[in-house]
């Protein structure tokens, strides 16, 4: 399996941890770079690729947990791995229950962290490219009328254009053309197509309500 391209971000106070994990990444092909707090981390330029974070349970300032908090707040989805000399049972459920991929304890293994890691980027590429997918489907959805969402949102659920017409107190013939200028839109080829674009559409985060 060819192994994904992206960046490992480290956030760990520890300078030897950095500077051994950044080598570690470099001898894989993998960019990596490296944060003593999270604050030094909020302030930087991040490549704007497919990435993971990797990060130090006790860190000076906001502890990594709280680190994970201010992310998931602030709605970045970046897939996290947590390591630490100190791992607890209470302090890993929190971590996972965060969303954390993965929580290690030090030392640390290099082909155990080098598969969580790929496994990482993966996740976050193809977060990346649902996003995508969804940001193009948005586009194509703001293009519509009022009236051809309205008939795009009863066309997914099975309505018949007759009932349509009903629905919304128009003619048959309207919601034929109505519906028709939705499929160029939406440049669906079948209405099982359409429907599935609505469900990506609907699905969290795409700002999609079928009802409008």
């Amino acid at each position: 399996m060819k192994q994904p391209s992206g960046i490992v971000l480290i956030v760990d106070d520890d300078p030897s941890v950095r500077t051994s994990l950044q080598r570690l990444f470099s001898s894989v092909g993998l960019a990596a770079q490296g944060f003593e707090s999270a604050e030094q981390f909020s302030a930087a330029a991040v490549p704007d690729i497919p990435g993971c974070l990797i990060v130090d349970v006790r860190l000076p300032g906001p502890s990594g947990l709280e680190f994970q908090d201010r992310l998931l707040r602030a709605g970045i989805s970046i897939p996290i791995i947590f390591i630490s000399g100190h791992g607890d049972v209470r302090t890993t459920v929190r971590a996972m229950k965060g969303g954390a991929v993965e929580f290690l304890t030090k030392p640390l293994h290099d082909q155990e962290l080098l598969d969580v890691v790929y496994s990482a980027l993966q996740q976050d590429k193809a977060r990346r490219e649902q996003d995508e997918v969804r940001s193009q489907l948005k586009a194509k959805f703001d293009s519509l009328t009022k009236r051809e969402r309205e008939v795009m949102a009863l066309v997914v659920t099975g309505r018949l254009n007759k009932q349509i017409a009903d629905d919304l107190t128009i003619s048959e013939i309207t919601v034929k053309l109505h519906r028709g200028q939705v499929m160029k839109k939406m440049r669906a080829r079948s209405v099982v197509e359409l429907v599935k674009m609505s469900e990506r559409l609907s699905s969290p985060g795409a700002g999609f309500d079928r009802r409008h």
